[in-house]
């Protein structure tokens, strides 16, 4: 007896989501990125193992050296191994711009849909309460709420994602305000589809590269706000420290034998962000279906 298989689908038919790795693999600053990103996460995250040497350690009498075999990175004013204290500052940016970029991409995506999707009164009170975050000045607000409410990464990572959600919510609105009006769409609310399931299910899967791009790049902002937060000396406050807080502290160095102190953390800090945006100029190129040839 024959058993009768179904064709082998053909090589030309290949899924969104390979083509969308083809792309981003031919992307090479967008993998480079990706792999400068991992280092910079594994080595912030995994610092309790791959630092060279136990956080805070003072070592008065050796004071501030310049980077050497023993310290790659020199060691700060109480002799502490300056390339530890930046593994253990970069936990805490990092963690605080993916965070931020989670939430606020979250709260722009769930408002910037339902703006799009419902529309009327709904779109009229969304887009009118973003209109209202863009105009204030965010680093003001920013400035005086963590004045007020406290300088934790706790606080911080909510109040920046209530700044930063707006962006994500325009770009959003205008998807849905298009992918609304597909036949797909339309043919599910003409079977009595619930909204909420046309929104679930029709809606969001076809906004997964708008959400990574938003993600990335969101990350790239949080990191840069919050270092410039922190070296305003709104940010994170000892004994937590982050990179902004780091270059805060070497601020008046310059010029000085022990300017290196104040060139590592920015560097850092704008490796991180190349990474990032070379991350999400892959990832858009990548789910843009005109994005080059697949």
């Amino acid at each position: 007896m024959t058993m009768l298989t179904a064709p082998a689908a053909p090589a030309q038919e290949r899924t969104q989501w390979q083509l969308a790795r083809r792309r981003f693999l031919r992307h090479r600053l967008a993998v480079a990125g990706l792999g400068v990103l991992a280092v910079l996460l594994i080595g912030c995250f995994g610092a309790d193992v791959i630092a060279p040497y136990e956080r805070g350690v003072q070592d008065l009498a050796l004071g501030p050296t310049p980077p050497s075999a023993a310290h790659w990175f020199g060691t700060d004013e109480l002799g502490r191994d300056y390339l530890t204290e930046l593994l253990y500052a970069g936990r805490i940016s990092l963690a605080i711009g993916l965070s931020v970029a989670v939430l606020a991409t979250a709260m722009g995506t769930a408002l910037g849909a339902a703006a799009g999707f419902f529309g009327g009164w709904v779109d009229e009170i969304i887009m009118r309460v973003t209109d209202l975050f863009i105009v204030l000045p965010a680093i003001v607000v920013l400035a005086v709420v963590l004045q007020g409410a406290g300088r934790s990464p706790t606080v911080i990572v909510p109040v920046l994602a209530a700044i930063g959600w707006t962006t994500v919510a325009r770009v959003v609105r205008g998807q849905v305000l298009s992918l609304r009006e597909k036949e797909y769409v339309s043919a599910a609310t003409v079977l009595g589809v619930t909204r909420r399931r046309i929104i679930v299910r029709h809606i969001l899967p076809n906004l997964t590269g708008v959400i990574a791009v938003s993600t990335s790049l969101g990350a790239a902002s949080a990191v840069i706000v919050e270092s410039t937060l922190s070296f305003l000396g709104y940010g994170v406050q000892p004994p937590e420290s982050s990179w902004g807080n780091l270059l805060s502290q070497a601020a008046g160095l310059i010029g000085t034998g022990k300017v290196y102190l104040l060139y590592f953390p920015g560097l850092f800090i704008l490796l991180t962000a190349l990474a990032i945006n070379f991350l999400g100029d892959g990832l858009r190129d990548a789910f843009d279906p005109k994005g080059g040839r697949p």
